[in-house]
Order: C-alpha cells, then sequence, then structure tokens
C-alpha cells in the first residue's frame, strides 16, 4: 500500500469519527495499531467498523470479512464506505440491519 493510500484511508477514517460525533455525540477514536495488532479500524460497542475510502467500491464482501473477524465477543460487523466524491455508505448483514429496523418499530 502506498504512502497516498495510506493517508486516503487514515483520512477517511478521521471523517468518519468526526460524522459519529458530530451526529451521535460519541466520542470515538481510529485504532492507530491497526496495521501492527490487527483489529477494527473503529470500535463503537456493540459494532466493529471497518472504515474504505477508494476512488470505486468493489471489494465490500472481503471487506465484510475483514470486519468480521475483526469482532471481539458480541461485536457486529460493520463496513463504511465511500467512492470519491460520493456518500458514506453502510453496509451490514440483513439479520443486522433487520435487527436494527424492528428494535426501532
Amino acid at each position: 500500500m502506498s504512502k497516498s493510500q495510506r493517508n486516503k484511508g487514515a483520512s477517511g477514517e478521521r471523517e468518519v469519527c468526526r460524522i459519529i460525533r458530530e451526529q451521535l455525540g460519541v466520542e470515538v477514536s481510529r485504532n492507530l495499531n491497526q496495521t501492527r495488532e490487527g483489529g477494527a479500524d473503529i470500535k463503537l460497542p456493540p459494532y466493529s467498523l471497518e472504515i474504505k475510502r477508494r476512488a470505486r467500491i468493489g471489494s465490500i464482501y472481503e471487506w465484510m470479512e475483514q470486519s468480521q473477524k475483526s469482532c471481539a465477543d458480541g461485536e457486529k460487523p460493520i463496513v463504511i464506505c465511500r467512492a470519491d466524491r460520493r456518500d458514506w455508505l453502510v453496509v451490514m448483514p440483513i439479520s443486522q440491519f433487520l435487527q436494527l429496523v424492528k428494535t426501532n418499530n
């Protein structure tokens, strides 16, 4: 991975942290040891967030597998991704989505 790719990824993670802080009032931070030690990009209990900022979105299933591997017991995987000049998207298993909808209805 090139330095510019790492910088773009880190910038995306900071952007998502800011959005979460502004919209939910919850302070979250990047996992600065993720390259060396592994784990999720951001932890937002009970969720394990994998953040992807790319020119194009295409490897969603691989990213979801990465997020699932980063989950501790009881955590739920979520991929948050954004292509260049596009809005952020959230990807999660449908069972998890349905549980969120059921809980909020």
